[in-house]
């Protein structure tokens, strides 16, 4: 009977670790042939999908380059629209494979969460957008405004905080997703309309008349943006996590969409070589191949690439590099060598 109990013991532990190791996430995704990515439910220039129903912009961008980078497919990509309140519980209970929108890094998050935050794509702020005809110039003249704010979400607390601290006075107008802030925004049902500066440009190019519209020069927030994962698989994290480094090290180094299959071929520069797959092996150390980065840059361009064609100065959305730029020109971009 002892003997029995014994085997059956060891049975069931072999079993349960045939399952941990059948349910990594690259394998889950390999396996599966699609990278499933957690989005927006609609925020022009970084997560949407155009008329033709195909999902554009920066953090759609990303998903694309991390199929290139896995799939060899940038297509190969369901995106998911999540709320603020949906997010977390998705990425969790494995609805998606990695988090990709507007998402703010924060100790809670991190920690309490038990999420993995892989690096920062955008350095955000939040703000405050209002209509021209309030006559306010200034968010220290917002005393007694109603606010449309987005509930389950780091805006929400930094609100209470700012009009604490600044001895004023707020209404909120709790409201469930962006489109929803800026359908009653809009509607007039709020003075204020608040959230990080970069969604409130997305929102502002999308009215009828843009320029009705003014974002207030204060900006009252930290708000590291970037990709997401589970707590618990290292292996997907180093292959999330590395492939935005090779957008930000691509355009530090010169290569890009045009140029990087030429590149591929060897350069004089060793990092260009180790980033490309040319020398170091480095893709094999986490279980993909050594072109999986050259595939990433081919897909959707470096990280300068990326953000102009999506959401940069030319675009209707207009943003500037700010903190967003290389650190060698002025801002907080940074990745870790490729050695």
């Amino acid at each position: 009977m002892k003997k029995t109990v014994f085997v059956g013991a060891l049975s069931a532990a072999a079993f349960s670790a045939g399952l941990a190791h059948a349910q990594t996430t690259l394998e889950t995704v390999q396996n599966r042939g699609e990278l499933i990515c957690g989005s927006n439910t609609g925020q022009a220039g970084f997560g949407a999908p155009d008329a033709n129903g195909v999902w554009q912009g920066f953090d759609v961008g990303f998903c694309r380059a991390l199929a290139a980078a896995v799939l060899n497919d940038p297509n190969a990509v369901t995106f998911v629209p999540l709320t603020s309140q949906t997010r977390f519980s998705a990425l969790a209970s494995s609805e998606v494979d990695v988090l990709a929108r507007n998402t703010t890094w924060t100790f809670v998050r991190d920690v309490d969460l038990n999420l993995t935050f892989v690096g920062t794509n955008y350095y955000d702020g939040q703000g405050f957008m209002v209509t021209r005809d309030l006559g306010v110039s200034s968010a220290l003249e917002l005393d007694g405004a109603t606010v449309c704010i987005e509930t389950g979400t780091t805006t929400e607390l930094n609100l209470a905080d700012y009009f604490r601290v600044n001895n004023m006075s707020y209404e909120p107008v709790p409201v469930d997703t962006a489109a929803e802030a800026q359908q009653q925004y809009l509607a007039g049902a709020c003075d204020v309309y608040t959230t990080d500066v970069s969604a409130l440009a997305s929102s502002r190019a999308a009215f009828a008349e843009p320029g009705d519209h003014a974002i207030l020069p204060e900006v009252i927030s930290k708000e590291p943006l970037g990709p997401v994962v589970r707590h618990g698989d290292d292996q997907w994290a180093d292959i999330v996590q590395w492939t935005l480094f090779a957008l930000i090290a691509a355009e530090e180094l010169g290569v890009t969409s045009a140029n990087v299959e030429e590149l591929k071929a060897g350069s004089n520069n060793p990092e260009i070589n180790r980033l490309l797959g040319v020398e170091g092996g480095f893709g094999e150390m986490f279980g993909l191949d050594n072109e999986w980065a050259a595939r990433a840059i081919a897909a959707v361009g470096n990280y300068g690439e990326l953000f102009a064609s999506t959401i940069g100065d030319q675009t209707p959305i207009g943003l500037a590099r700010g903190l967003n730029a290389q650190w060698t020109q002025g801002g907080l971009l940074y990745a870790p060598p490729f050695r």
